[in-house]
């Protein structure tokens, strides 16, 4: 057997488990922390001062997933398609 087709028939299995997985955490957790202002809700300034609200998350500290974000838009696209 091809070194090449070994790591096809493992890759995809893990490759399909890994990406299941990940579509059960957005359907679960739908929103993660903020990396701007790592949850807080308030950002900093350059010198470490605390200065405004994030305006990334809106100040709550969270933000959607990439992987909801997917979701949401597949669904919006399917919903518009049979009106």
């Amino acid at each position: 057997m091809n070194p090449l087709d070994l790591l096809a028939i493992l890759l995809c299995p893990s490759l399909s488990i890994v990406t299941a997985g990940y579509l059960t955490l957005c359907r679960i957790a739908p929103f993660r922390r903020c990396r701007t202002c790592a949850g807080t809700g308030l950002a900093r300034r350059q010198y470490g001062r605390v200065s405004r609200s994030c305006r990334r998350c809106d100040a709550t500290g969270l933000r959607l997933r990439y992987g909801t974000h997917l979701i949401n838009e597949a669904r919006r696209i399917h919903h518009d398609g049979n009106r």
